[in-house]
């Protein structure tokens, strides 16, 4: 598996802006000891936004990718299926002795698939959160990845148990805390003012220290026009009480404008503008009244930060977030959405507190305890 006499050989894979949050802080940890680490980045290129992935690398400080596949956009098995065709002469070239995934999108359950068979061990980081929601891609992708990982880090003490209801051992368990939080405590304060990046979108035209945040994206909420006009004419509505700021997905954009809902949002108080960087959208959740979101790591970022969450979909695979934060799931009925809402702005929503380990610090421990596996792993051998 690996030689105890030299630095361990990592390969360490992103493939959509979630994935950079989550990958920062352990590139960080790994350069630092690089007598210990020998860890290089693969960019499966899943993402294809070159600007977006240049603003997010430069923000966050994570080296240029030494490898970039340059796979670009598909359906979920053509893409799956390109990452895994492309990323086998890389893993035959490269010899690693790990390839670490992290979350849940599609270049992390392809290239988890080409290391287990090719007999490398699979690292997963974020391992065991689950929705119970078979119709999310992701759900798939985190259930597979934890099946076939040697290693498997949580952000919870609760991943360990959904983990080994699965029949996952123990011992392969570790509970680390959140690198996403890790890398939300490094820029907090690097974020950039919510009033600088208020000034620049055109749609806004509210108080700048009165607004809300919205991001929509799941295909749940985006790719039925039923349920997105649904979406739309409650969110207009609340923004005549608070205006939204709504960074659009470049997808969403495009489904809007297909079912013929964009005069819905012309002469409303939700200002759209293009996706942002992590420094912007980090200082404008920060000092937000109020973020409503189907995203997950808005979930766990808004309760590091201690601002209120309403998640428009039916579940979540973050559920601390609910239980311990300052998050409430309300699906996408309009009621519940707008009772949720009022007790935000009425009482300021529930008062949550940052779960255990989300210190900054999950980075640390992860290296740690890789160390100490590639060192037992090497006296068993």
């Amino acid at each position: 598996m690996t030689h105890s006499d030299g630095p361990l050989r990592l390969l360490c894979i992103v493939g959509a802006r979630p994935n950079f949050m989550k990958i920062a802080p352990l590139m960080r940890v790994f350069r630092a000891r690089a007598d210990r680490f020998d860890a290089r980045l693969v960019h499966t290129g899943q993402h294809y936004d070159e600007a977006m992935k240049d603003a997010f690398f430069r923000q966050l400080h994570i080296p240029e990718p030494d490898i970039d596949l340059g796979v670009g956009s598909g359906s979920h098995a053509v893409q799956t299926a390109e990452i895994m065709r492309r990323f086998e002469p890389v893993l035959d070239e490269l010899k690693p002795d790990v390839v670490l995934v992290v979350g849940d999108v599609n270049s992390t359950i392809a290239c988890a698939l080409v290391a287990t068979k090719k007999g490398i061990s699979v690292v997963h980081v974020e391992a065991g959160l689950r929705s119970g929601d078979r119709g999310m891609p992701e759900e798939i992708n985190r259930v597979l990845t934890d099946q076939i990982s040697d290693l498997l880090f949580t952000t919870e003490a609760d991943g360990a148990t959904n983990l080994m209801r699965e029949g996952i051992a123990a011992d392969k368990i570790h509970f680390v805390g959140n690198v996403m939080i890790d890398t939300l405590l490094a820029n907090r304060e690097r974020a950039i003012p919510a009033e600088e990046t208020l000034r620049g979108i055109a749609g806004f035209a509210g108080d700048p220290a009165e607004f809300g945040v919205l991001t929509l994206h799941r295909p749940s909420n985006v790719d039925d026009p039923v349920v997105l006009r649904r979406l739309l004419e409650v969110l207009v509505q609340l923004s005549d009480r608070l205006p939204l700021v709504f960074p659009i997905h470049p997808r969403t954009r495009g489904r809007i404008a297909d079912a013929g809902l964009s005069p819905l949002l012309q002469g409303s108080r939700i200002a759209l503008t293009d996706p942002l960087g992590y420094l912007q959208l980090l200082g404008l959740m920060a000092e937000a009244r109020i973020v409503l979101t189907d995203s997950g790591g808005l979930q766990e970022e808004t309760t590091a930060l201690g601002v209120p969450c309403v998640t428009l979909r039916e579940n979540t695979e973050r559920p601390i977030t609910v239980e311990q934060g300052t998050n409430t799931v309300v699906g996408t009925d309009p009621a519940k959405i707008q009772a949720c809402f009022d007790d935000v702005m009425a009482s300021g929503g529930k008062s949550g507190r940052v779960p255990d380990l989300w210190d900054g610090r999950a980075a640390e421990r992860i290296a740690d305890a890789l160390l100490a596996w590639a060192s037992a792993r090497a006296k068993a051998a």
